[in-house]
């Protein structure tokens, strides 16, 4: 099974991070839009049929007429590449799960418990707003939860993930859309399982040409891109190993360690998280590109515009594997 990409829609690009459970509308739109310029190349030139047939609030819609637009041709006939979508959760899920401890373990305590239901109710009703913005573009999306897809941790690293329903869907011609989730874990009864541990997994097992990462920054920085005078890491280097180091460009100050911040809400391990499975990702071979959402740089490097030579005008961090 070929699988062309990988997407990570990091939560702090498609949700308002500080603001409790409020999507950047914006962000999410232009992404799908993306996407499916991205996953079916043709697309500009065919009318884009939707598939949310669900009312939205303060919207008319007419689904009748919409279902007429399925006996002749459209987008679906011309879904070519084969995409995978794993999200985070921003300002979803974050908030309860570090409120309840969820991260930490402990089932047998009522508000641990509680914060497990909390989040899974806060995560997945993100998902189910993906999974409608990509179907309104006319790409054949369905969201798949970890925790009711059976996967499981044991001291938070993946123990169990039964990827049969993932493979399945991809091939029936689905678009799979994952999240980060709310999870038992072996060894202290729950946790959370970060999008990126799931991407990480997903992109050992599938093999795709390319993963990317969509982020509300350019890409890696040196220090907090608020810093004045962080310099954007252009490109970071990985060794069988795993071990990663900067390539481009050159620090001033080569020996210093590079910056990371985490949110005071983040259960998940911030950028610091994300730049370490990159790397585990890219020993692999394969390419991982950490770009802003919603820009053109995004949309070349889901496009797969950017494999060989990364072009001087483009803006992110690429990660990969030392030739």
């Amino acid at each position: 099974m070929e699988i062309r990409c990988i997407v990570k829609m990091g939560g702090a690009a498609i949700t308002c991070k500080n603001e409790l459970e409020r999507i950047n509308e914006e962000n999410l739109d232009a992404v799908s839009s993306q996407l499916r310029q991205a996953m079916i190349p043709c697309s500009a030139s065919v009318k884009t049929v939707g598939m949310d047939w669900s009312k939205r609030p303060g919207i008319s819609e007419d689904v009748s007429s919409t279902l007429d637009d399925f006996c002749g041709d459209h987008t679906l006939n011309l879904l070519s590449n084969k995409f995978v979508v794993v999200h985070g959760a921003g300002s979803f899920g974050h908030f309860q799960a570090s409120k309840s401890g969820v991260h930490k373990g402990g089932l047998d305590r009522p508000l641990v418990k509680a914060g497990f239901v909390a989040t899974r109710i806060s995560v997945t009703t993100l998902n189910l707003k993906i999974v409608r913005a990509l179907a309104r573009e006319g790409i054949p999306s369905i969201g798949m939860s970890p925790f009711a897809c059976g996967w499981s941790t044991s001291k938070r690293n993946i123990a169990s993930a039964d990827l049969s329903m993932v493979a399945k869907a991809i091939e029936s011609g689905f678009v799979p859309v994952l999240h980060g989730d709310a999870v038992f874990d072996e060894v202290q009864g729950c946790t959370i399982l970060s999008g990126d541990v799931i991407i990480r997994h997903l992109a050992v097992l599938l093999k795709p040409e390319y993963v990317v990462f969509l982020t509300d920054v350019l890409g890696v920085y040196d220090c907090p891109p608020t810093v004045p005078d962080s310099v954007l890491l252009r490109e970071i280097a990985v060794d069988e190993g795993g071990n990663w180091s900067v390539v481009k460009p050159t620090l001033r100050n080569m020996n210093k360690q590079v910056e990371i911040t985490v949110a005071a809400h983040d259960t998940t391990g911030g950028m610091a998280a994300k730049i370490s499975e990159a790397a585990m990702i890219a020993k692999h071979g394969i390419d991982v590109y950490i770009v802003k959402a919603a820009t053109n740089h995004s949309l070349r490097a889901l496009s797969g515009d950017l494999r060989g030579n990364i072009p001087d005008d483009w803006l992110g961090t690429i990660v990969r594997l030392t030739r």
